[in-house]
């Protein structure tokens, strides 16, 4: 993931002859993030820290879950700017999407009321929001907008691990107090995300010419 004291730019457009190799495993990332989100929020189990922030805003404004994700997106990206982070098209991509295929998905996926069918959505959904983290960040076209303030505010000079833990806290406690959903499902995603990731990153990581990731600095989302 970028980090340090760069001009706000998009960057991945340097070269343009890797896009085409880089792009569909791009969408087929974000269609996994949109998707695995989505089921999470079926399940009503608990919500990963910044979709129980998402879940919140849009309980109390009466926008959709999705619409929600893309505004946060956007007002995260903005922060960007006086922590001079480069945005990738796929930065761009995602922030401008993942909340839309959400909404799409949702509108598939039924209201289970037993508790085994929940239960398999979470963990489901835990499993593709994985791999569509893996498949996202290791086609190495920029990280999603919450990872990239992340990475912005440790470039400063703090922990990564420090800087995480108090934007996901941050976010779990607005979205907590606006009635967002935190339960079992929170602490499920939280402990299964990161192994989880890493085995799909590996697997999926392109690594050549771009702005790796520091595995140990992802799934922020």
């Amino acid at each position: 993931m970028s980090g340090g004291t760069h001009d706000f730019a998009v960057v991945g457009f340097t070269d343009l002859r890797e896009l085409p190799r880089r792009l569909p495993q791009l969408v087929v990332g974000l269609l996994c993030l949109g998707a695995g989100i989505a089921a999470t929020v079926r399940a009503d189990l608990g919500l990963s820290p910044y979709d129980v922030l998402h879940q919140g805003v849009a309980d109390h404004t009466g926008l959709s879950f999705g619409v929600v994700v893309v505004l946060v997106g956007v007002a995260v990206l903005l922060l960007w700017i006086p922590l001079r982070q480069r945005p990738g098209v796929g930065t761009v991509i995602n922030t401008l999407t993942v909340g839309f295929i959400t909404n799409g998905v949702l509108d598939l996926l039924g209201h289970p009321h037993e508790l085994v069918w929940r239960w398999l959505l979470l963990l489901g959904g835990l499993v593709v929001t994985a791999l569509g983290v893996g498949l996202y960040i290791g086609c190495g076209l920029g990280p999603g907008p919450r990872d990239g303030l992340m990475t912005g505010i440790a470039a400063r000079g703090h922990p990564v691990w420090l800087v995480r833990t108090l934007l996901e806290l941050t976010a779990l406690a607005l979205g907590a107090a606006l009635g967002g959903t935190v339960g079992i499902g929170t602490a499920v995603f939280a402990f299964g995300i990161g192994p989880l990731g890493h085995l799909f990153l590996h697997r999926f990581h392109f690594g050549v010419d771009a702005e790796d990731p520091d595995p140990d600095a992802t799934f922020a989302e």
